[in-house]
């Protein structure tokens, strides 16, 4: 493997989490990205408050992504087999803190008590 091509990776990611629950992740993550994209534009401004309650959850998003991949995978923490390793699972967990983040904005943004704002 000489070269990293978006086409290979592609395909580790459905070898590893499986062809349909790869799509339905990335299908996922969109829908998030361009509701997260709305709010913004909605209100044209990151609102402070919402963003500080959201960013509370980031651990448990942390958390919970590794533990999503160590299950999905059928691995462990004793599987770690080196630096690499370690960096990809720091790597899946950065990527569940944000995730749940922009998640916990979004819903805060959509669905929350809009003080100030005639509902």
């Amino acid at each position: 493997m000489k070269e990293l091509t978006f086409g290979m990776l592609l395909a580790v990611f459905e070898e590893m989490f499986g062809a349909t629950l790869f799509w339905t992740l990335v299908a996922g993550a969109v829908l998030i990205t361009l509701s997260f994209l709305y709010v913004l534009l909605r209100d044209r401004k990151v609102v402070a408050s919402q963003l500080v309650r959201a960013e509370l959850l980031a651990p448990i998003g942390a958390v919970a992504a590794i533990l999503f991949v160590q299950f999905v995978t059928n691995s462990g923490f004793s599987d770690i087999g080196g630096p690499v390793d370690v960096i990809a699972l720091i790597l899946i967990g950065v990527a569940g803190a944000v995730g749940l983040t922009v998640l916990a904005y979004v819903v805060q943004g959509l669905f929350g008590n809009r003080a100030g704002k005639a509902t």
